[in-house]
C-alpha cells in the first residue's frame, strides 16, 4: 500500500511542502493529499492590495498541482485525531473522515482580537481573502472625507494603511499602535517610513491602547476617541483552535511544538509548518509567524520527512532570517536587512528600489507555488522497506 501523506492547509507553508514532497518521493510509493478550504491559492502577502481595490490573478490549486501527483481536496478541517490518525473534513462530499500515515499540519493563523470588545462586531481585517473582500466593498461605500483607522503598527498594519491611503486619497486614513508604528525598524527605515506616512496624509497615533471598537469610532486609554467609519484590525495573529483540541503537544498559544525538522515532539507521524508551528530558529529564538519563515519551514519538513521515509540522512539546519520587506503602496517600499536572529542592521533600501525588491519577492513566491516541482532537481527516491 502507498504511504498516505495528508497536508492540511495550502497557504505558503502547506503548498510548498506538498510540492516539495512530490518532487522528493516516488509517486508509486506515496499518496499526497492537500486539503484546503479555498479551491484557489491565496496570496496572503498581497491581501492589503486586494482590500484596497486591486485585482489579483486566480491560482486554482488543481491547476497548480496538475501532473505532480498531488491530490487537491477542497474541504474545511473540522478536527484532527492524532491518536487514530484521522482528520475530520467538511466539504463538497459532505462530512467525512480522512486517514493518514503522516500528517503535515499547516492550517496557519487568523486575526487575533486580544479580547478587545467590539472587534468581532465592527472591525475588518486582511488576514484572509474573504475579510479582504469585505473590507474592499466597505471602502468603496465611503464618502470623501470619511475616516479609516488601521489598528496595529506592524508589517501588516503599515502595508494596509499605506495601500489604502494611496488607492483612496479622498479618505482620511490613520494608524494607531500601542508601541509605535514601525518602532522596531532601524533609524533610517523609521525616518523613511515617517516621510511616506506624511506624504500619504496618514495620521499616526503612537502609544494608543485600544479599549473598545464601535461602529464609527474606537476608544483608547490615552488618545481618547478616534473617529473611524471603518476600523481595520491588524494587531496580531492567532492560530486556529483545532490543534489545541488534540493530544498533540502545543504551546500556551495553541501552536504545535516541533523539533528542528518540524516534527511534533509528541507525535512522530505529525509535522507542523508555518504559523501553526512553534519552532526554534537561529540562536534558539522562536520563529515568528511570517511568510519569511513559512517557506524554509516547509523545505525543512519536506526534506526531513522524505529522508526518513527513504532511509537517508535527515537534514537539519537552523532557520534564520535575511531581511524584512515592507510595501508602502505600489511605488515605495523598505527592505530592512536583518541578522539570522532577526535583529536590525543599518543596511536599508528604500523608495522605488525597495518597492521593486518587495514586488520581486512576492512575484517569485507566487511563481514558486505555480511551479511547485520546478524549485529543485528531480530526485524522487523510493520508500525504504519497513523493518
Amino acid at each position: 500500500m502507498k504511504h498516505r501523506i495528508v497536508v492540511l492547509g495550502a497557504g505558503y507553508a502547506g503548498a510548498v511542502t506538498a510540492g516539495r514532497l512530490a518532487r522528493r518521493l516516488h509517486r508509486d510509493d506515496v499518496e499526497i493529499t492537500l486539503v484546503n478550504g479555498d479551491p484557489d491559492f491565496v496570496e496572503r502577502i498581497r491581501l492589503h492590495q486586494l482590500a484596497s481595490g486591486q485585482d489579483l490573478p486566480r491560482r486554482p490549486l488543481r491547476e497548480v498541482y496538475e501532473g505532480t501527483g498531488v491530490q487537491v481536496r477542497p474541504a474545511w478541517v473540522t478536527e484532527v485525531d492524532a491518536d487514530r490518525k484521522t482528520v475530520g473534513l467538511s466539504g463538497e462530499n459532505g462530512v467525512e473522515s480522512l486517514a493518514y500515515d503522516t500528517l503535515v499540519y499547516a492550517l496557519g493563523s487568523t486575526n487575533a482580537d486580544h479580547g478587545v470588545p467590539g472587534v468581532a462586531e465592527h472591525a475588518h481585517d486582511v488576514a484572509g481573502k474573504q475579510g479582504a473582500l469585505r473590507l474592499r466593498a466597505r471602502l468603496n461605500e465611503l464618502e470623501p472625507g470619511e475616516a479609516v483607522l488601521v489598528v496595529g503598527g506592524g508589517l501588516t498594519g503599515i502595508e494596509a494603511a499605506t495601500e489604502i491611503a494611496e488607492a483612496h486619497p479622498h479618505l482620511k486614513v490613520a494608524i494607531a499602535a500601542r508601541e509605535g508604528v514601525g518602532g522596531w525598524l532601524s533609524d533610517k527605515a523609521q525616518r523613511h517610513l515617517g516621510t511616506v506616512l506624511d506624504r500619504l496624509g496618514i495620521t499616526v497615533h503612537d502609544g494608543a491602547d485600544i479599549e473598545r471598537v464601535e461602529a464609527n469610532r474606537v476608544l483608547t486609554d490615552a488618545a481618547g476617541e478616534i473617529p473611524a467609519q471603518v476600523t481595520v484590525w491588524t494587531a496580531g495573529f492567532t492560530v486556529h483552535p483545532i490543534a489545541a483540541a488534540t493530544t498533540l503537544k502545543v504551546s500556551d498559544t495553541g501552536r504545535i511544538i516541533v523539533d528542528g525538522t518540524m516534527r511534533s515532539v509528541s507525535h512522530p507521524d505529525v509535522y507542523a509548518v508555518g504559523d501553526a508551528a512553534l519552532a526554534d530558529g537561529a540562536g534558539g529564538k522562536a520563529l515568528r509567524m511570517s511568510c519569511a519563515t513559512a517557506t524554509p519551514m516547509a523545505w525543512q519538513a519536506a526534506d526531513a520527512l522524505a529522508a526518513r521515509l527513504t532511509g537517508r540522512k535527515v537534514p537539519e539546519k537552523p532557520i534564520g532570517y535575511a531581511a524584512q520587506c515592507i510595501s508602502l503602496g505600489r511605488r515605495d517600499g523598505i527592505l530592512q536587512r536583518v541578522t539570522h536572529e532577526d535583529e536590525m542592521t543599518p543596511t536599508v533600501i528604500t523608495g522605488r528600489a525597495g518597492a521593486r525588491i518587495k514586488e520581486f519577492i512576492c512575484a517569485s513566491t507566487a511563481w514558486g507555488l505555480a511551479h511547485p516541482t520546478m524549485l529543485l532537481p528531480t530526485r524522487r527516491h523510493r520508500i525504504a522497506p519497513a523493518t
